[in-house]
């Protein structure tokens, strides 16, 4: 035993204990390729390799800097399937392109099997057996799936406990007939309870008016594990008040055109662009961010911001600051407390595109037209 006042010079002759990650062991030992950062221009365009437990191609996306969640992304040949699996961790699912099917199970008897399609969403019941089918012969089926694997594997050092542990979780799969047939239970603001959206690129939303510029959104509890996220629209000519919080928000691109800016309070702001499969990922404690559409149409993104429980059933309940002033203790910063060369750089991003600012009501430095106001006029979508 070493005692607190033993020499440095004895101490350093001692062998360093080796630091192991036991998650960066399973990722390399599954032999695809690895894509890091917090900003992929294309998901449909991520390195991939032939994945045997995926049943087809894939990579892994580790764009959390804080290592809780990442993300598989799997591309499954026309008529193929993926190998039946089930695991001890969330995995929250998104078709890219293609159509198909899946099932889940816990026994034969309480199998539930739904068809998806490009947009659709869903989560995997927790350690439920599931596999997933292209439903073309001519066309392959790409889907990404945000996972908390990695918090997994890092607190249980268990391969065999997590990918085979016959626990079943009765209480959070849905026996119900026709659970996942998209219908669900809308709550106060703005939350909609649900096992599986037809297509996130179509799905109703509603009006948001604390986050500015006429935006609407829904705030997602998707399956009993609870998995949160939510999808958010704003109109061409727009951006949302910058907000902030902690690093690891998914932001996938589901239609429109512009960029996002990200910075932490002091310091330079960088500038990401995206576009329909773009995925930015936020990467900093204490990071603003801000969605600017510089397009000729609406943007709408889906924002993935927990896949390690919660929802309406296992949330400790705190208060939400996320649309709240700076100045009111919130996390929000109001248009008219922004830098001026925020809004100058849009107006720039928007002329090289050929379309119009729409803040004058908004910023009072704008120097474009009249859109949306504080009233918040343009309503649901």
């Amino acid at each position: 035993m070493i005692m607190a006042n033993t020499p440095m010079s004895r101490s350093e002759s001692l062998p360093l204990m080796e630091r192991i990650d036991p998650y960066a062991e399973w990722r390399d030992a599954e032999g695809v390729p690895v894509t890091g950062g917090y900003y992929v221009e294309d998901m449909a365009a991520v390195p991939m390799a032939p994945w045997p437990r995926k049943g087809g191609r894939g990579g892994i996306l580790n764009l959390d800097p804080v290592g809780r969640k990442d993300v598989h992304v799997v591309e499954l040949a026309p008529a193929a399937k993926s190998e039946p699996e089930h695991h001890l961790y969330q995995e929250l699912v998104y078709v890219i392109s293609g159509r198909g099917a899946t099932s889940v199970w816990n026994s034969e008897q309480h199998k539930q099997t739904f068809e998806w399609a490009a947009g659709s969403l869903f989560a995997i019941p927790l350690n439920a057996w599931y596999q997933h089918f292209n439903g073309s012969g001519t066309e392959p089926a790409l889907y990404i799936a945000v996972t908390s694997l990695p918090l997994a594997i890092r607190q249980y050092h268990n391969l065999d406990f997590i990918f085979n542990n016959p626990f079943v979780f009765a209480d959070r799969f849905p026996t119900e007939e026709g659970a996942f047939n998209g219908q669900g239970t809308l709550y106060q603001d703005r939350v909609w309870d649900t096992s599986f959206i037809p297509d996130a690129r179509s799905m109703k939303l509603y009006e948001w008016r604390e986050r500015g510029a006429g935006g609407s959104q829904v705030r997602l509890n998707i399956g009993d594990d609870g998995v949160g996220c939510h999808i958010s629209r704003f109109q061409s000519g727009t951006y949302k008040k910058a907000h902030r919080h902690g690093p690891g928000a998914h932001l996938l691109i589901l239609e429109g055109q512009g960029y996002s800016l990200l910075w932490q309070e002091g310091k330079e702001r960088v500038k990401v662009d995206w576009k329909p499969g773009t995925l930015v990922v936020v990467p900093w404690e204490g990071c603003f961010h801000q969605h600017c559409n510089t397009g000729q149409s609406p943007a709408r993104y889906l924002a993935i911001t927990g896949v390690l429980g919660g929802g309406r059933r296992f949330t400790i309940p705190r208060p939400r600051t996320s649309d709240v002033s700076l100045e009111k203790g919130g996390n929000q910063l109001e248009y008219e407390n922004e830098d001026p060369a925020i809004h100058e750089l849009f107006e720039a991003e928007l002329a090289r595109n050929g379309a119009t600012c729409q803040m004058k009501a908004l910023v009072p430095w704008c120097t474009g037209e009249v859109g949306p106001t504080t009233e918040g006029e343009w309503g649901d979508d």
